[in-house]
């Protein structure tokens, strides 16, 4: 299952972390919502297989401790967000599909 292409509207920002929007819900450990909105990485589905991290040209992401979590115990938190250059490289290539970028 797919980050859905729609959170912005089905889901509201419940808190912010590392300068980004964390939309929910959220109860860790298994439900951690959808981190950032320029690019946006649903959490509950991610798998940290780290390929975002290998074909992001300008180091969008960070990994982020996820202790508990059933598909991961680390997640890529899109904390440089304002950094995406927009070229679908990381969404293309997640193989869960949990990465949406929204161009402003």
């Amino acid at each position: 299952m797919a980050i859905d292409p729609n959170f912005q509207s089905n889901r509201k920002v419940v808190s912010k972390h590392e300068g980004h929007d964390v939309w929910g819900p959220v109860e860790p450990p298994e439900v951690l919502g959808i981190h950032g909105t320029v690019v946006a990485v649903d959490f509950d589905i991610c798998i940290a297989d780290g390929i975002c991290f290998d074909v992001c040209p300008v180091d969008v992401f960070k990994w982020l401790d996820t202790p508990g979590h059933s598909k991961s115990e680390k997640k890529a938190d899109p904390v440089n967000e304002q950094d995406c250059i927009y070229c679908l490289a990381c969404e293309t290539q997640c193989p869960v599909e949990a990465i949406k970028i929204i161009q402003p």
